[in-house]
């Protein structure tokens, strides 16, 4: 590792300590790889049945309620129950609305309210996972190793990100919607199996049932601690204003190329796969909370490159790099959260964390929608962006706790630490 490619390679410490750790990522690039599949498929077969950016659009509307209901539950959930067993509930059900997806689209005539139901199902089971998800990684893996185990866990989003809207753009050409959905099932088959291999992973002693008092309780922690708030609100800031995929159809169209549809959607995943392959970087980096908001305030400047780009092969290029951007903040947003957050708390805050992470992008689908079928898909992708850009900036006036965070001199990071080193 001491010469220059070793340091940038990721550090995969974490795959080979920890036997849960490979069982979880290759479980999730499973997942991940059939949901990418329909997550190209449902807003293109929603534009085949409405022609509407709008119609598009309201997915993000439909998908936000439950997402916020059931991730704050589902966060309370997490920290009072088998974390293991809620994920292998929940995976299951989400291969059932594939399997619905399926069935609509088998009709002579598929119907429009499917996809809704689906996508608010989908959300809401979603919102009910994640949350334990997140909190199970720092129990299999040692606290030395949590920026690493990010990294690695992005990696596994990236493939499926790239792979899944890939092959979605030519299987959907070629052989139809229907594939797509079928496929996505099958995935969640595999990592069912996978995820049952996963040890145990019992509530904490003396956990309390869900209730909202628990809720509560996550949220006044997370209110106080503002360096950790500052992460939810820059990334808010940057899905809500510049999320651009539910336009991403109709800017190919725009650029005459509706074959690059299935490519755009493969350019996030794309960038982010760039960085977390070179991510052996990012253990020389203890400022997190700036290189959150340098990262934001790229992505932003990328969708104005992006959507001012004539060609579309410059397009593809800044929604690249955008995507690396995008990666670079979830790096030190999770590494940070990971190494901060008591365990006790994590399932709450990690309900609360989705709520920046995943609903961000649902708004930001509406944002773009909206304002395409305002103005024009250019001027709702590059003014996104440049909203971005301002926004990310004033945050980082307006939040010196989040700027100055240390991962060396963090008194919740020493307190972290400490107690994993007491457990064992």
């Amino acid at each position: 590792m001491s010469s220059p490619l070793g340091a940038l390679l990721p550090d995969l410490s974490p795959w080979r300590s920890s036997r849960d750790f490979r069982l979880l990522w290759c479980a999730g690039a499973v997942t991940v790889f059939g949901t990418f599949l329909t997550f190209v498929a449902l807003p293109l077969q929603l534009k085949e049945l409405t022609g509407s950016a709008a119609a598009v659009g309201a997915l993000g509307a439909v998908e936000l309620v439950p997402l916020v209901l059931f991730g704050l539950y589902g966060g309370a959930l997490a920290d009072a129950v088998d974390r293991r067993a809620l994920l292998l509930w929940t995976e299951c059900a989400l291969g059932v609305t594939a399997l619905m997806l399926l069935a609509n689209s088998l009709l002579p005539e598929p119907a429009v309210w499917p996809l809704y139901a689906a996508a608010a199902l989908n959300s809401a089971l979603g919102g009910l996972q994640r949350p334990a998800l997140e909190a199970i990684v720092p129990r299999i893996v040692p606290h030395e190793q949590l920026a690493a185990a990010a990294a690695l866990n992005s990696v596994r989003w990236q493939i499926g990100g790239v792979a899944g809207p890939s092959l979605a753009g030519v299987l959907i050409t070629f052989a139809g919607l229907e594939w797509a959905y079928a496929i996505d099932a099958a995935t969640f088959a595999v990592s069912v199996a996978l995820a049952r291999g996963l040890r145990p992973s019992p509530a904490a002693r003396g956990a309390a049932r869900p209730s909202l008092r628990g809720i509560a309780e996550g949220a006044r922690y997370a209110w106080s601690r503002k360096d950790l708030l500052g992460t939810y609100v820059v990334d808010l800031a940057a899905t809500v204003l510049s999320f651009p995929i539910a336009v991403f159809a109709f800017l190919a169209d725009d650029l005459g190329a509706p074959w690059a549809v299935g490519l755009m959607f493969a350019t996030l995943p794309l960038g982010g796969m760039v960085v977390s392959a070179t991510s052996g970087w990012t253990r020389r980096v203890h400022r997190h909370g700036r290189a959150v908001v340098l990262a934001a305030a790229g992505w932003g400047a990328s969708m104005v490159a992006a959507g001012w780009a004539q060609n579309v092969w410059l397009v593809l290029l800044f929604l690249t790099v955008g995507g690396g951007c995008d990666m670079v903040s979830g790096i030190f947003r999770r590494t940070m959260w990971n190494q901060t957050i008591p365990d006790e708390l994590r399932g709450r805050l990690a309900g609360i964390e989705m709520l920046s992470y995943a609903a961000g992008p649902q708004l930001g689908q509406v944002r773009a929608g909206s304002m395409a079928a305002l103005t024009s898909v250019r001027a709702s992708v590059w003014g996104g962006g440049l909203a971005c850009v301002v926004a990310v900036g004033l945050l980082a006036l307006a939040l010196p706790r989040l700027m100055a965070y240390d991962a060396r001199t963090s008194p919740h990071a020493a307190a972290v630490r400490r107690r994993g080193t007491e457990a064992g």
